[in-house]
């Protein structure tokens, strides 16, 4: 398997080369020449780890051998609470929720985080180096990178966090780990600040000269190649010929992995892509205008985006693999602040997506809905998926993702239902914790210093 990047599609590239670059020297995300197929029959009657196995394998198998990946994924899911990993559940009639929310962080950042700290170690194992994981996060992705590198003495990691914009669980969550190769990192500014600054940084010669930068966010391609395999696991256990999804999405990684199964041979027919206040996605999905906006801060954080990344990857399959015309997109898009698809490439999402923006009204009202009519807490993220799946006709089976353990956001959930969710221990545990992060400027100076004088 090779791969190619979105701004230039006549790379090819082995796993090795991209598992740590992430970004692309030319700025594109990395993608695959070809993609797999997959019989689905053949993954019947096994566990989570061995249809992992079989999904990822192809994607990998130049640089690991299948029972290498095996040890992998069984250390990757081997502290997941839930004997099925990612449970299906059924709310009524053609009606379910995907659960993922039984990793070490309570977030469905750990599937995919989990293994990549994995494959890193496995990897260093066979290449022996030092590397610094850089990456921003609007919540979610810095304490399940921290949980899934922090014991590993030879990455140093960096994580960007928009300062006093992330719930006070999540802060938490990366601020107490007091590992001397973790470093938090505060930005006065959003998270597009954050994930703008980490983009430079990776075209940085001095910076890469001096270590080698690894992405853990999204665009990091093992990430996206982890949340393929629970779309499969869905319809493993709901056994129905044709599956819809609803994926809350911020930065586009989540669903842009269920399209990635949809390639792969997985009968998906619909993606319904849910938003808060921050409506860029239902923007380019169904007009077609991507425009840079102010950030509104919501009850869904992690949701707090207007630049997704990972649609150049959407893009770049909607333009038929065209890399000359991302590259034309961005920049004007870059000098602008805005462009706008042809109708052809809005007709293309269209065939693919639904997009819909859910406000932060709306998310606490589905909040107290679902409780009082199904007794489920769900976290704001989860219920802005969970608004769409009530509207949605009992003659088709949909599956909506639940995102995190709705503790992390018990201020959304107490103003929605009267009253807080328990608190698992791990969690309850952190308030008694020293946090340890520092604070700085929106300047991509400063944070290269800060980087060069700590790596």
């Amino acid at each position: 398997m090779k791969y190619l990047s979105t701004r230039d599609n006549s790379l090819k590239k082995s796993f090795n080369e991209i598992l740590y670059q992430g970004l692309s020297k030319d700025g594109g995300l990395y993608l695959p020449v070809e993609w797999p197929n997959i019989d689905i029959h053949n993954l019947e009657n096994k566990s989570y780890e061995d249809v992992a196995l079989e999904i990822i394998f192809p994607f990998v198998k130049e640089n690991f051998s299948k029972g290498e990946l095996q040890n992998i994924l069984n250390e990757s899911y081997s502290t997941f609470s839930h004997e099925k990993k990612a449970p299906v559940k059924e709310l009524q009639t053609n009606k379910y929720i995907l659960e993922l929310i039984y990793g070490p962080t309570y977030a469905f950042k750990d599937y995919a985080l989990q293994f990549l700290g994995k494959l890193f170690s496995y990897s260093l194992i066979k290449n022996p180096k030092k590397i610094t994981v850089l990456g921003a996060t609007s919540g979610d992705t810095g304490s399940a990178a921290i949980h899934a590198f922090k014991t590993n003495q030879d990455i140093n990691v960096f994580i960007l966090h928009p300062h006093g914009k992330v719930s006070p669980m999540q802060q938490k969550q990366m601020t107490t780990v007091n590992e001397e190769n973790i470093f938090n990192i505060a930005i006065e500014g959003n998270f597009d600040d954050c994930q703008k600054i980490v983009k430079t940084l990776f075209i940085d010669d001095e910076i890469q000269n001096k270590t080698s930068l690894t992405a853990i966010n999204s665009i990091n391609w093992a990430r996206l190649i982890a949340q393929v395999v629970y779309y499969f696991w869905s319809h493993l256990q709901i056994k129905n010929k044709d599956i819809n999804f609803i994926v809350p999405s911020g930065n586009f990684g989540n669903i842009f992995s269920a399209y990635v199964a949809k390639k792969m041979g997985l009968p998906i027919n619909r993606l319904h892509v849910a938003t808060n206040k921050n409506d860029i996605l239902k923007s380019i999905i169904t007009h077609g205008q991507m425009n840079k906006k102010i950030v509104s801060q919501t009850f869904s954080p992690s949701m707090d985006i207007q630049i997704s990344s990972n649609f150049e990857r959407q893009m770049f399959e909607s333009f038929d693999r065209d890399s000359n015309q991302v590259n034309n997109a961005f920049n004007e898009f870059n000098k602008t602040g805005s462009y706008q698809f042809s109708s052809s490439v809005i007709d293309n999402f269209k065939k693919i997506y639904d997009a819909s923006s859910i406000n932060d009204d709306e998310t606490l009202d589905t909040i107290s809905k679902i409780f009082k009519k199904y007794n489920y807490i769900s976290d704001p993220h989860t219920a802005t998926g969970f608004k769409l799946l009530m509207d949605k006709n009992d003659d088709e089976t949909w599956v909506s993702l639940a995102c995190a353990h709705p503790a992390k956001f018990n201020t959304a959930v107490e103003k929605a239902i009267g009253k807080a969710t328990d608190i698992p221990i791990e969690l309850s545990n952190l308030f008694d914790k020293k946090e340890n992060m520092t604070i700085l400027p929106n300047n991509i100076q400063e944070v290269k210093n800060y980087l060069l004088q700590n790596i």
